[in-house]
């Protein structure tokens, strides 16, 4: 009987810190939910102290979410502790997740603190993070670049102190498998009471190697992977969770090992968080990339009709990449759109269902053929109006190889309708963005610009993700439509909105 390794997601965490990457309050739910819906084990939802926006979102979704353990992150200070154990309190399992520095390097560079120092202050912590909960881990930041002595002892006083689980990243993408390998291994070996907690892993992939050193050293003994969805973090990102759950899958007879996730699922999740940051997944991405079942070279073509498991060694059933098409158009219910969007994850009110199927009947008048990722897209702008400020009303533009080209745009801004009329830009894109910018006498800058075809064919809706940035905060917006003009303004208008709640936020705060 193959043996369980717990998924351990921070993509709401450490992947929402990548640039590009933050989400609101309501986004950061709406992915827990589906998170909780793929059977992870644990999700990490936030770093409570780091902002009081961070702090509502975990505590939100402690609040809301069952099945998953919830996690919060906190360094090894009382401030910090008190503060993450207000957010998760409301779980029905809730972890605290405390960590510090080990290596010399930070030791010396970073935290100015002796060996013993930070022993101590960890032991601190730890325990009185377990006042509050049962579930504590402890995480030895750049374990990887730290003495395995050192580690040995520091990991020894943690479950002294109380710590379940004991975690030993690889910070930065240093190591390689065999040596991660041989650090486990030391530390099964001299940490004393290491049977009384479980050892977890959390690599990122500077080096391109965060899913192999994952699965190195779970054959090890490590038995909980940190990992992120499409392998989103810091710098070079983190493992990625649908590499690890379908090579232990697809692998099973060799490594002997198995998770709780709902593979069916892993496909819409990927998508969901793409939807939400409008940053897509590379062509070549494994498992959940465009390309990942695609064959053009002939001779792959031709055996995968003889046989697809000439050139294919999962199916894309296993992800959940069959139901992708959705047999519903322009003659279709309510009831039945209600029911597919159930099977999707999207609970609606009857308000919402309203607003959707206006949507969707629009779109299918437009469009031939719809599909999930077409629900997911029009999900996503309904989502993004939830907290509008400024609305899109219209857009008209006139542009040519010879003409220069011209937009009128009506937006409704504070109840009142107005419309900018024929201003100029370079390309009918721009020229939307320059009315845009006159009726909400924006002057910040566009910092990004990118356009994602959601479905195949020459009906597919494009999906504009833009970022704009006003006196040093950048926001990024995001908008579908089968029109690209009109999806870059609805990408631009989600932008200034969520730049101005954002602003609110922040002086509410201060």
């Amino acid at each position: 009987m193959s043996e369980n390794i717990k998924i351990f997601d921070t993509t709401l965490r450490d992947g929402e810190q990548s640039p590009g990457f933050s989400m609101d309050v309501n986004e950061k739910l709406r992915l827990a939910e589906q998170l909780a819906r793929l059977n992870v084990d644990i999700i990490e939802a936030g770093f409570p102290i780091a902002s009081e926006g961070d702090f509502s979102a975990v505590e939100r979704i402690a609040k809301t979410i069952t099945g998953p353990i919830i996690a919060g992150l906190a360094r090894t200070n009382i401030p910090d502790i008190d503060r993450c154990w207000e957010a998760v309190r409301h779980a029905a399992k809730p972890r605290i997740h405390t960590f510090i520095a080990t290596s010399d390097i930070h030791l010396k560079h970073k935290l100015k603190k002796s060996r013993q120092e930070v022993i101590d202050t960890m032991v601190m912590a730890v325990g009185h993070a377990k006042k509050y909960v049962e579930d504590v881990e402890f995480s030895a930041e750049d374990a990887t670049r730290s003495d395995p002595d050192y580690l040995t002892q520091i990991f020894t006083a943690a479950i002294e102190a109380g710590a379940t689980t004991i975690n030993v990243p690889d910070t930065v993408g240093y190591t390689i498998p065999s040596e991660y390998q041989q650090l486990i291994e030391h530390l099964t070996r001299t940490v004393p009471n290491i049977r009384k907690a479980t050892i977890s892993v959390h690599c990122h992939n500077d080096l391109g190697l965060a899913v192999a050193n994952s699965l190195a050293a779970i054959e090890k003994g490590a038995r909980q992977v940190e990992c992120t969805i499409n392998g989103i973090g810091e710098r070079a990102g983190n493992a990625s969770m649908e590499e690890i759950v379908m090579s232990l899958f697809v692998r099973r007879s060799r490594l002997n090992f198995d998770t709780q996730i709902v593979r069916d699922q892993i496909y819409q999740t990927s998508r969901l968080l793409t939807h939400i940051t409008g940053i897509p997944v590379q062509p070549n991405k494994a498992i959940v990339g465009a390309n990942a079942f695609a064959h053009e070279a002939g001779i792959h073509q031709d055996g995968v009709l003889k046989e697809r498991l000439t050139y294919e060694i999962m199916t894309p059933q296993s992800i959940g990449l069959a139901t992708n098409r959705l047999h519903l158009g322009k003659h279709s219910g309510r009831h039945a759109l209600k029911q597919h969007l159930d099977e999707l994850g999207y609970k609606l009110n009857e308000e919402e269902l309203k607003d959707i199927f206006k949507r969707f009947k629009d779109l299918a008048d437009r469009k031939k053929s719809i599909y999930d990722e077409d629900l997911d897209a029009l999900m996503a702008n309904m989502i993004h109006k939830k907290d509008e400020i400024y609305i899109l009303e219209e857009v008209r533009v006139e542009s040519g190889s010879h003409i220069q080209a011209k937009a009128t745009i009506t937006m409704t801004i504070k109840g009142k309708k107005v419309t900018e009329k024929f201003a100029c830009g370079d390309g009918p894109v721009d020229a939307v963005f320059q009315a845009i910018r006159k009726l909400t006498d924006f002057h910040g800058t566009l910092v990004k610009f990118s356009i994602n075809a959601v479905t195949g064919g020459a009906d597919a809706q494009g999906e504009v993700m833009v970022a704009i940035e006003d006196e040093g905060r950048v926001e990024r917006g995001v908008g579908s439509h089968t029109d690209i003009v009109v999806a870059s303004g609805m990408a631009y208008v989600n932008a200034l909105n969520r730049l101005v709640i954002k602003n609110r936020a922040v002086e509410a705060h201060l």
